[in-house]
Parts: C-alpha cells; structure tokens; sequence
C-alpha cells in the first residue's frame, strides 16, 4: 500500500509544453499528490516560485516520480515511473502524430479521430494502453469562468506554421500587410517556437498601428481574443476550432469543409471578410469536426488523465508485453541529460 501522496514529475523539452501541463499540475494538486519539473531546453525562469525544479537524472531518481507526463514525442527511459503520452498539438494531419517510439505506457487522446487509430496500434503493438480522456490544455478555454471579448473589435490571430514546405509566411506577408493597412481589423501574430527567423522577418517587418507580434508562449488567450484564425497547416487551427470560431488557412496540407482554405493570395482578404461576418460555408462542418476531435468541453481532461494514470498504476502492466528496449533513443538521453 502507498504510504506517500502519488509523484508525477513533468518533462518538458518546448515553451508551449507548460500551457498543455499546468492545468494538470493544478488538478494534480487538488488531490494532494506532489509535481515536479525536468526542463530539457527551456530555461527554468519558466517556472514559477512554488514549482518545484528538479535538474539532474539522480534527483529525478530520488524523486520516484510514480507516472512521467510528456507533450511530446519522447522521453528518458530510465526515469521511473509510467511514461504518460499527452501530446503537443491537436494536428493528427500532420506526419508522425501516430508514430509508435517504444517509449510510452499510456496515451490519453482527445476524441474519437484519434482514440480509434490509437487502440487499432495497442492491439497490433500490444505493450501500451489508451484512454479517451481529452486534452488538458482545454481545460481553462472551456472552464464555467473563462474570459470572453466585450470590447467589439475585429480581430486576426495569424498562427503559421514553422515547417518550411508548408509555412505560409513569405507567400502571404505582402498581402497581410498590404489589408492590415487598409482595414480596421486588429491583427496579432503568434510564432511557432521552431520557426526560422528568415520566415518570420517579413512578417516582422509590417508596421501598422493594428498590428502586432506576440511572444507570449500561451495560445489559450490570443484563442479567446480572436475572431478568426489564419494559418496554414498548424495544429493551432484545430484549437481554434474548438472555441467554435472560422479557421482560414493557405494551401493546408489536408483541406477539408470545416476549413476555409484558399490556394492563391489574392483569395485571403475575401475569405477573411466572409468569416468575420459569419458567413462561411465550413461553419457546420467545423462543429462535426470539433465533435470527433475533442468532445470533451467540460473543462475536466486533466481529472480524465489523471484517473487513466491512476487506475494503471492499480493494475499495472496486466495483459501487456514488454516495451521494445530501444538502446539508441536511451543513449540519446543518457548523453546530453546531467547525470
């Protein structure tokens, strides 16, 4: 029998990974059990005073953390404890969101578009398990006290992709100059974290009173401010999404009716006003997709995730077979993490 509260250490290798794990952490401390962090790149201003930092293999050992929580694709195998995935982004479009590393016990999804595939590679794999619980980084965007705008203004939260084969930064910044300086909309930019400085420059360079970059790492409250979202083919758009409002996108990767998506620059300021009025052609489509994507909207996927992890932790690895060993994913670790 555990004599101690539960141990869940948070494993963090990108910014925006701390909007997607801090709404965990608070339910995690409702129940009384202890979080730690192990940053693996961002810097530990981060964190805040009553978060707890831990900086080397030997104290994450010391910490025997019961479950490891990670948005994103990887993770040391020689930390103890369940390894929890809880991904990065809703974009399942994009090459590798059903990638199978070896490396995870469990992975909680979102909604039915990614429960099925998932529990079709669990039976086929047969050493990891899957829970439909929800993201827990929507939680505070589908909380009872969530902010909403009141002030009226029309607003573009512009979200571009990093990839270079499907960023739409240089092809569109002309364009978004050219209609930020001839219509009364607001626009704010958020950058991906891994977007090449040379893609971001032009859009930089746009100088009109109602735009602006932000470097802010959260994504839920630019979601709130924003009217419409333009972007490409990023994972941001399905979040989007989710607060029911119009996405357009340029040239996405895998078009569908809950998207507006255009194919030439000419096209953009067109397809920008029809949203903003309302009147597009995906808005009952994109209530379909956010239904299969995420139908969880009670703003309790961390309580979901956390219940997955515990009844794991009861029961074990019954019925499971053992995680390949994967040697060179634990030299990669075992090389640049302090010992």
């Amino acid at each position: 029998m555990l004599n101690r509260p539960r141990r869940y250490l948070f494993f963090v290798e990108l910014d925006y990974s701390f909007e997607i794990l801090r709404p965990l952490q608070q339910a995690a401390r409702a129940r009384g059990c202890e979080v730690a962090w192990f940053l693996n790149g961002p810097a530990p201003e981060y964190l805040s005073e009553d978060e707890s930092l831990l900086k080397t293999v030997s104290e994450v050992r010391t910490f025997a953390p019961d479950a490891v929580f990670v948005p994103g694709n990887e993770v040391p195998l020689s930390f103890p404890g369940l390894k929890v995935q809880v991904f990065h982004g809703l974009g399942i479009e994009k090459k590798g969101h059903f990638r199978i590393r070896g490396m995870f016990d469990l992975f909680c999804t979102f909604g039915p578009s990614t429960t099925g595939p998932f529990k079709q590679l669990a039976v086929k794999h047969g050493w990891f398990k899957v829970e439909e619980t929800g993201w827990p980084k929507m939680d505070p965007l589908f909380a009872a006290d969530a902010e909403a705008r009141t002030d009226g203004v029309k607003t573009v939260l512009y979200a571009p992709t990093f990839s270079p084969a499907l960023t739409s930064a240089p092809a569109l910044a002309d364009e978004i100059a050219r209609i930020a300086r001839e219509r009364d909309w607001h626009w704010i930019v958020k950058f991906h974290p891994k977007m090449e400085e040379r893609f971001a420059a032009p859009i930089r360079a746009i100088a009109a009173p109602n735009f602006e970059v932000v470097e802010e790492a959260r994504m839920l409250p630019l979601l709130r401010l924003a009217d419409v979202m333009l972007t490409d083919t990023s994972s941001a758009a399905a979040e989007f999404m989710l607060a029911g409002k119009p996405v357009v996108t340029y040239r996405n990767r895998a078009p569908g009716p809950h998207l507006i998506n255009i194919v030439r620059v000419e096209e953009l300021e067109g397809a920008l006003d029809m949203a903003m009025r309302g009147e597009d052609p995906a808005r009952h489509a994109r209530g379909r997709y956010a239904e299969e994507m995420h139908p969880w909207n009670d703003g309790r996927s961390s309580e979901r995730v956390l219940d997955a992890v515990e009844n794991m932790l009861i029961n074990g690895r019954a019925g499971l077979g053992r995680k390949p060993l994967n040697l060179l994913r634990r030299f990669k670790y075992w090389r640049v993490l302090p010992r």
